[in-house]
């Protein structure tokens, strides 16, 4: 096989102004039916945080961070970023790869997990950006899911463990740790993975993995966030408000939320976790710190220069846990649809 020369940052992009804000929405929900008053309430989270996502800048970040790790490791590869739903817009990113003579490339997308929406549809929006950019366009290769990755699961444990110093002394050491991720349609989660079911496994795997290195928490459960859609349609549950009436309930003393899902922080994570659930426990009088997600950890930049390792020379796969590497590339039919998620 022909030597890789680009990396490629596929993300799924955010609003950087307030006037962004309504057009992006569309762009995410577009063909999907979705009324205006519905993105106008959506709208309105945006507008708590200035009309500004921190997803692009964040990628920015974490861009730099992985060149200049790639510079120290002697990994030649020049680094390219394209989102699904803002610019810069994944379709003009593949072109100007092929305008520079980028002949093979490995794609690393902004989420560590398998489903449609997370795995699949990306995979989707590369091949379209390829026969958009012609004949030219390089051959597109993604990088494997990560969820188990230590480079993943050792800045969340840290992450998780800072947030528990963050508490009350007293409350301390009698912390529940809540990991959460966006929830999806049961279909589509029924239908991710090779064999199905990978998503919800996934999480409870890199959930798992975090928690027994955190010796400070006293339990942990999974629960999800950011639901859409009508109410008479099944997705994942339960939902993290829910969770925490029912830790309150059961005389839980604190509860630190662990945004396991996610691998830096946009609106989803600022509003569901920092707005509604930290009112929601205010009101349950439940103490309550989110950990920070991986964002520009050293060691999460550095498994990116390991997974583009494991490609360039045949360095072994590190994985954590009992699931192992799920596959290198995603075979036909992986992570079917079952049913696409509205915004």
């Amino acid at each position: 096989m022909p030597p890789y020369d680009a990396l490629l940052l596929v993300s799924f992009g955010g609003p950087e102004g307030p006037g962004d804000v309504l057009p992006f929405l569309r762009n995410v929900t577009a063909g999907r039916g979705v009324p205006p008053e519905r993105l106008a309430q959506v709208a309105e989270h945006y507008a708590l945080f200035g009309g500004v996502s921190p997803i692009n800048q964040q990628c920015r970040d974490l861009i730099a961070a992985v060149e200049k790790d790639f510079a120290a490791r002697g990994i030649l590869l020049p680094v390219y970023w394209g989102n699904r739903n803002w610019q810069p817009y994944l379709a003009d990113t593949v072109r100007q790869m092929a305008a520079d003579g980028v002949r093979r490339a490995l794609a690393l997308v902004t989420s560590a997990y398998s489903s449609f929406s997370s795995c699949r549809q990306y995979l989707g929006d590369i091949e379209r950006a390829r026969a958009q950019a012609g004949p030219a366009a390089p051959q597109i290769d993604k990088i494997r899911q990560y969820f188990n990755h230590p480079g993943f699961i050792e800045p969340l444990a840290s992450a998780a463990a800072a947030a528990i110093e963050s508490l009350p002394a007293p409350v301390m050491n009698d912390v529940d740790l809540v990991f959460t991720a966006h929830s999806i349609p049961g279909p589509m989660a029924a239908a991710s993975g090779p064999a199905g079911g990978a998503y919800p496994a996934q999480l409870a795997e890199a959930a798992r993995l975090v928690a027994e290195r955190v010796p400070a928490a006293r339990s942990w459960r999974l629960a999800y966030q950011s639901r859409s859609g009508p109410p008479s349609q099944p997705w994942l549950e339960p939902d993290i408000n829910d969770s925490l009436a029912d830790l309150a309930r059961a005389g839980s003393r604190a509860v630190v939320i662990v945004p396991v899902g996610f691998i830096s922080d946009h609106v989803e994570v600022k509003f569901d976790l920092d707005v509604e659930a930290a009112q929601t426990a205010r009101q349950l009088g439940l103490p309550m710190a989110r950990a920070a997600t991986p964002g520009t950890d050293p060691r999460f930049v550095a498994m990116i220069s390991e997974l583009v390792a494991e490609r360039l020379t045949g360095a072994p796969p590190l994985a954590l846990g009992s699931m192992g590497v799920l596959h290198e590339v995603c075979p036909a039919g992986c992570c079917g649809s079952g049913a696409r998620a509205p915004a």
